[in-house]
């Protein structure tokens, strides 16, 4: 049974602040946020319309930003509605030697973050763990946490990218080896396919990162651009990877097919060149198969075995001078 289908719609509820670290409930919200220094950190996995709801009136979240949360086909943006930002970046897993994509929506409030999670994708725990081992970094608020889950979203894309890697280096030896077969083509086919997939994934975030970087003074700290900034310098390089990727994929498809029409232009070589070595016996076969009555040399003596004995010197001269040629 699927694992993330078991996976509960609340995953935590957590208030960060000067009293400590402490779970609480949706209800709990609003009273959590009243004490100053306080952010709240909610976990959501595909909720319904009720939670949301509940999420919205807890927060006062936009409408239009509620709608586009409930629904998990999204481009990667980031979006501003009044002192609060909506975020949509998409995750990407290996399954079955497939990516399989789901999305994540973020809101980043003063003293708050939401991260919803849809589709494929991995618990934000290790994210939150990341968060909760430094105090001082956890003191710089939501900002440091959406940094967090960032962070951990684009990481996961480096063990997609070293997965691609290993295919094409495996497919140019099948290629360079000699293995001409339909599959191989399909395969490199449907790698190119995916590494476009990955970059249209990938580009977008880039953008997002840069306006962490730059903008929203109100919600983003000074102290956490620098991290923000490190995140979109990874992202940049898993798209100039996988744009690599795609460049050296191209060329593997061209040297396979060249290498196709070598092997071809080989066999029609050789087809030729026995072809050609057959043309002297039959050249001499129809020669005396004329049936003129005026041939002397058929009344010579040894005409046979001298005729026989020409045939297969032409034969022999032929086939050297063409396996000299390497038509043989």
């Amino acid at each position: 049974m699927d694992t993330a289908a078991q996976e509960p719609m609340l995953v935590n509820c957590v208030a960060y602040g000067p009293r400590g670290t402490r779970t609480i409930t949706l209800d709990e919200i609003d009273e959590a946020l009243k004490d100053p220094g306080t952010f709240v950190w909610v976990g959501l996995h595909e909720p319904d319309e009720p939670l949301l709801e509940k999420l919205q009136e807890e927060f006062g979240l936009h409408a239009l930003a509620i709608e586009d949360a409930h629904c998990a086909h999204q481009r990667t943006k980031i979006e501003v509605y009044g002192e609060s930002l909506f975020i949509v970046v998409h995750t990407a897993q290996m399954a079955e030697h497939k990516i399989e994509y789901g999305e994540t929506h973020m809101f980043l409030g003063r003293n708050y973050l939401v991260t919803i999670r849809h589709g494929a994708s991995l618990s934000y725990a290790p994210a939150r763990r990341k968060c909760e081992a430094s105090q001082e970094l956890l003191a710089l608020g939501p900002s440091y946490a959406l940094y967090s889950v960032l962070d951990f979203i684009v990481d996961n894309y480096f063990p997609i990218i070293d997965t691609f890697r290993a295919r094409l280096n495996e497919l140019e030896h099948a290629i360079l080896a000699g293995e001409f077969r339909q599959r191989t083509i399909v395969r490199l086919y449907e790698l190119k396919k995916e590494l476009v997939m990955l970059q249209l994934v990938v580009t977008p975030l880039q953008d997002v990162m840069s306006q962490l970087v730059r903008l929203y003074p109100g919600l983003i700290r000074d102290e956490v651009r620098p991290y923000f900034r490190d995140v979109g310098d990874h992202a940049q390089r898993v798209n100039e990877i996988a744009a690599t990727l795609r460049e050296m994929l191209t060329t593997a498809m061209d040297v396979n097919l060249a290498l196709v029409g070598v092997a071809q232009n080989d066999v029609f070589k050789r087809i030729a060149g026995w072809g050609l070595l057959l043309t002297a016996p039959v050249t001499i076969a129809s020669w005396y198969g004329m049936n003129f009555k005026d041939m002397p040399e058929l009344e010579t003596p040894y005409a046979y075995p001298t005729v026989f004995a020409i045939t297969v010197t032409a034969c022999v001269v032929l086939y050297r001078v063409l396996r000299r040629a390497k038509w043989l």
